[in-house]
């Protein structure tokens, strides 16, 4: 049998990784649609030194934020607690298409060194996804950046302003954008979350 009717097995792997390539290509303008996604790797942001946990635990309310598919509707607001197990319970809620819509997700802490990278799961059958506190006062406001490697091709990457109340005061929410402006990133597609209306407990 003539092995010039076979490819290499050095060549599988950029074979694949150019295929792969021109798939993310072809996709791109869908995926982006959706998503913040820019090419290269993730990048790693200075998170916030020395935090403190239960400092954060309680309501926090989403004041802006970049595309999340998951998110489309207003009152977007999550809870932190503790559960006995010593996971974190994460509780989103939003009014979308005349409901309130909620999801628990568990947040853990892989590493006590660097307790502001936190990882966060919506389900049993998914990887805990990055979600890094950079900057916070526990009291008002909290600065917050997740992204995934695709293959190291590309990325896709969320930011979040979130605040202890619905409403910010704009040098606030200025300071929290020029903080993710300083870690580089792109903040063209941000936009304010609509906290009007909303019903409280």
């Amino acid at each position: 049998m003539s092995s010039s009717r076979f490819l290499p097995v050095s060549l599988f792997v950029p074979l694949e990784r150019s295929m792969l390539a021109l798939c993310a290509l072809a996709l791109w303008p869908l995926l982006t649609s959706a998503q913040t996604y820019r090419w290269g790797p993730c990048p790693t942001p200075k998170v916030q030194p020395s935090f403190n946990l239960q400092q954060y635990l309680g309501r926090w309310y989403e004041i802006a934020k970049l595309p999340a598919s998951f998110e489309r509707g207003k009152c977007i607001e999550a809870n932190y607690a503790i559960r006995p197990d010593g996971t974190i319970r994460v509780l989103n809620s939003q009014f979308y298409k005349d409901k309130v819509r909620t999801a628990e997700g568990t947040a853990v802490v892989p590493d006590l060194r660097e307790a502001a990278q936190i990882g966060v799961s919506f389900s049993y059958f998914t990887p805990y996804s990055p979600y890094w506190i950079l900057s916070t006062d526990y009291n008002s406001v909290a600065v917050v950046y997740s992204c995934t490697d695709i293959l190291r091709l590309f990325h896709v990457e969320y930011a979040w302003i979130l605040g202890r109340s619905r409403f910010l005061p704009s040098e606030t929410v200025r300071y929290a954008q020029d903080l993710l402006l300083t870690e580089g990133v792109d903040l063209f597609r941000m936009t304010a979350t609509d906290q009007t209306g909303c019903k409280d407990d």
